[in-house]
């Protein structure tokens, strides 16, 4: 539902915006007096959560309700943003997923296609869309400017612990998350000279609707994932990205890895035995 203002607050642009991370990262900028562009592909849903962030906080928002997956749809839902919402100071890369824990011979390819369209390509699609907008705007601020006054932007991408680290029955899921770490970097690289933020969030296990989507509504076997432990919150995650997007301009945190107390790595956690 878009609602124009003559002059708009900051803008951040969610993927995954319906539940999880994505939806505590909406819930969180908001708070703080930013504009919302949210994408997801549960159109009811996103239409919802704006009608309750804009009266909740007195924001302004916006429904890109689009897949990932489908080049065209993103870059014709970007590129086709009224003006005054291209402008985007956050990008928070959050739409992902993972399906199936299974053996690399027993796994469905299916599952297998969807995460390679989501995690990789999907993300790709998304960050090149919006960081194009974000390089036009720096390049028109400098025009106007001297120095770096005018630059903006902020890419924030979702990864995971397990693009970082292995784990049996993981495949093609750490696959997608370590092609996240890695292209974080490149693009950290690569659009260093256009003054843009890029940050790489990598969390562990976070008790959010991930293993609910991963065990394809098992609800008994998405809750064993949490046994014995305290697991990070989605709201934890908000904070942590939104601290990130609030340091002073010449501060950048590149790669950023979140667990909660009780789990080291993919691997090694101490559960209460209650």
């Amino acid at each position: 539902m878009p609602f124009i203002l003559l002059i708009m607050s900051k803008i951040v642009f969610i993927t995954g915006a319906t539940s999880g991370f994505g939806k505590a990262c909406a819930e969180k900028f908001a708070a703080n007096g930013y504009d919302l562009i949210l994408n997801g592909r549960r159109e009811e849903r996103l239409e919802e959560l704006c009608t309750t962030l804009e009266t909740k906080y007195n924001i302004a928002s916006m429904t890109l309700p689009f897949d990932v997956r489908d080049e065209k749809a993103v870059f014709d839902s970007v590129n086709n943003l009224p003006a005054e919402w291209k402008k985007i100071d956050v990008l928070i890369n959050n739409a992902g997923l993972a399906l199936g824990r299974d053996y690399f011979d027993e796994a469905d390819l299916n599952d297998w296609n969807i995460m390679v369209d989501t995690n990789i390509k999907g993300f790709m699609y998304v960050a090149k869309a919006v960081s194009q907008l974000m390089v036009q705007h720096n390049a028109l601020s400098t025009e106007t400017s001297s120095g770096q006054a005018g630059l903006a932007g902020h890419i924030i991408n979702m990864g995971s612990v397990a693009g970082k680290q292995v784990y049996e029955k993981g495949n093609v899921y750490c696959a997608t998350k370590y092609a996240v770490d890695a292209l974080n970097q490149a693009m950290r690289i690569d659009l260093l000279r256009h003054g843009i933020k890029v940050t790489g969030i990598h969390p562990g296990a976070a008790e959010t609707e991930f293993s609910l989507v991963r065990f394809k509504g098992n609800d008994e076997t998405a809750k064993k994932i949490y046994d014995g432990l305290k697991p990070l919150s989605a709201e934890d995650i908000a904070e942590v990205i939104y601290y990130c997007t609030t340091l002073p301009p010449h501060v950048c945190i590149n790669d950023l890895v979140i667990t909660c107390l009780q789990q080291a790595d993919t691997i090694y956690f101490n559960r209460n035995s209650t």
